[in-house]
């Protein structure tokens, strides 16, 4: 068995998908198993007599084995698999002719049927019925040359009888076999195909929510839509630039992936939505796809968790440090992108959420009026007065200190 094993894996060629590698092995599997009933089949007419007829059953067996290890030398997939489907096909004909007839042979001509079965497997639909045409049409040259060859009668009643329940035994045996190892293959093909398709749903759902990913491969529409009522923060490292440049290219990655990591873990606990990364600022925004009245909230809370995290760790023994601004307001948001394609919001309610951000300070977390008049009744807040914002004028901001009270329950959506 294992000799076997090994002949069907080296069948394979490492340039072949899943689908050609089952084929393969199924038909050097089939090939060997009626090489075998052949050189068995010739076997018992050579000792009862019918040396003619023994070999073509013979004959059979030494082309099949010929093609498989002609396959192995030179690797011509194409030819191999038709003379494994020919030779089957004309074999029996030739074998039940020179017999005598359909009753003398035991139907032995119900071996042809292995040839469009075996093209159902190899081949496509449209072909095998081809394949299954020139059985039936090998059938009826059976009939028209029947009794050619008159019948020597070495073969007893008995005999003829016993020859009939192994071809119809023979013949079955053949198909259920390369039946359930097509279905065994191909069930180990689907499900490593499903294991598949769970990372690219995995690694989808990384990129964009859920309910967008769910649009996106259905292809129903154009992914653009307006929400009235979405936070948006903005979290970036100070002084990053002078300290990128202390750190190896991979000490620095490494750091951006433990902060974001940890950032990542805040997006699942708020049941929020991370929209990407640029550098070392870092963009999330609540009360989309799915709208939610606590938006603002969220996003407050998850920013103080930053400041509580960050306030008492230190990377490299450095201490780093956030700049964090929040504004809440109507936005667009839609996938743009063909290929390496991306989740984004657009619209004022973002522009000012990085001005808050750009125009904030260290440790601080600066929040706008409309963001204000959402948490005011949760967070001390603290009244920065007016700053100059580009493209904005004079806008009112606050500083988020601290919740009112620590509030233990869940958020809800």
């Amino acid at each position: 068995m294992n000799l076997v094993n090994k002949l069907l894996i080296s069948s394979e060629d490492k340039n072949d998908d899943s689908e050609i590698k089952l084929q393969k092995k199924i038909l050097v599997l089939s090939s060997l198993l009626i090489a075998t009933f052949g050189a068995f089949w010739g076997l018992i007419y050579f000792i009862y007599g019918e040396v003619r007829s023994a070999y073509i059953p013979w004959t059979y067996s030494i082309l099949s084995l010929t093609s498989i290890a002609v396959y192995f030398t030179f690797h011509k997939y194409k030819l191999f698999r038709f003379l494994q489907l020919l030779l089957p096909l004309l074999l029996p004909l030739f074998l039940m002719i020179s017999l005598g007839d359909f009753h003398y042979s035991s139907a032995v001509i119900l071996w042809s049927f292995t040839c469009p079965l075996g093209a159902f497997l190899f081949l496509s639909r449209k072909k095998a019925i081809l394949w299954f045409v020139a059985y039936i049409a090998v059938v009826v040259i059976g009939f028209i040359f029947e009794g050619t060859m008159k019948p020597s009668g070495t073969l007893t009643p008995l005999l003829i009888k016993l020859f009939y329940v192994m071809n119809i035994v023979g013949v079955s045996t053949v198909v259920f076999i390369l039946l359930s190892y097509f279905l065994a293959q191909k069930n180990t093909i689907t499900k490593l195909l499903e294991i598949e398709r769970e990372k690219s749903e995995e690694l989808l759902l990384n990129i964009l929510p859920k309910q967008i990913a769910d649009i996106l491969k259905s292809g129903s529409r154009t992914i653009a839509d307006e929400y009235q009522n979405v936070s948006i923060l903005f979290a970036d490292i100070v002084n990053f630039t002078p300290l990128s440049q202390k750190c190896k290219p991979k000490e620095l990655v490494q750091m951006l992936n433990e902060v974001f990591s940890y950032f990542d873990e805040l997006v699942e606990k708020y049941d929020v939505e991370k929209i990407k990364t640029i550098g070392d600022c870092y963009m999330v925004a609540s009360g989309i796809p799915q709208s939610r009245n606590d938006h603002a909230f969220a996003l407050v809370s998850l920013a103080l968790d930053i400041q509580k995290h960050f306030r008492g760790n230190k990377y490299n023994r450095t201490k780093i440090s956030f700049r964090i601004g929040i504004n809440s307001g109507p936005v667009v948001a839609g996938v743009i992108g063909k290929k390496k394609f991306i989740y984004d919001l657009w619209g004022d309610a973002v522009n000012t959420a990085s001005r808050m951000e750009s125009n904030g300070e260290k440790d601080m977390i600066q929040i706008t009026k409309s963001t204000y008049e959402l948490i005011k009744n949760d967070f001390v807040c603290k009244s920065k007065g007016f700053i100059d914002v580009k493209g904005k004028g004079q806008l009112a901001v606050w500083h988020v200190l601290k919740p009112v009270q620590v509030k233990s329950q869940v958020i809800l959506q």
